[in-house]
């Protein structure tokens, strides 16, 4: 078992480079579109 199996990532194959890939795509993504709406908000309004 490796450290990525344990956990919230109870399941098997959570340790997978794709799954591993698409998670770290969705959080990277999710702070970059904070960052985005916090300059609008911020410089434009």
């Amino acid at each position: 078992m490796s450290d990525l199996n344990r956990g919230i990532m109870k399941f098997d194959g959570a340790d997978k480079p794709v799954l591993v890939a698409i998670s770290s795509f969705l959080v990277l993504g999710a702070i970059i579109g904070l960052i985005v709406w916090a300059f609008k908000v911020a410089y434009i309004a």
